[in-house]
């Protein structure tokens, strides 16, 4: 008599998971223990930094204190809230991935309008 095996690798069906619990009524009362969920914050401030000499890397940390190191890039087409924190037609500089804004250091000559014939 051959005896029915189950293919090797394969795990037994689990019970389906349950539903979530419906959220209460917005006047009920919560639970014991229970947190009401935080409103949606508001975007967070846009960092603005100096650039240090030379610099051509982002010096910025994360949470967990690694170094973005991103490329900072040249920023021609800023919006309106930049414009008025930084100033119209600012040499301005942001960060690939982290997108903090850097000023240009002020002991080095500008890069806007160098090149005159």
């Amino acid at each position: 008599m051959p005896e029915e095996t189950t293919p090797q690798g394969t795990l037994p069906a689990a019970p389906p998971p349950s539903p979530p619990a419906a959220p209460p009524a917005a006047g009920a009362p919560l639970p014991t223990g229970a947190v009401p969920a935080a409103a949606p914050a508001a975007p967070p401030e846009q960092k603005i930094k100096v650039r240090k000499p030379r610099q051509r890397s982002c010096d910025e940390k994360d949470a967990k204190g690694k170094l973005c190191a991103g490329h900072l890039k040249r920023w021609y087409d800023y919006p309106k809230e930049v414009e008025a924190k930084i100033g119209k037609d600012a040499e301005i500089y942001r960060c690939e991935f982290c997108k903090t804004l850097y000023k240009p250091d002020p002991k080095q000559m500008p890069h806007s309008f160098t090149l005159r014939y």
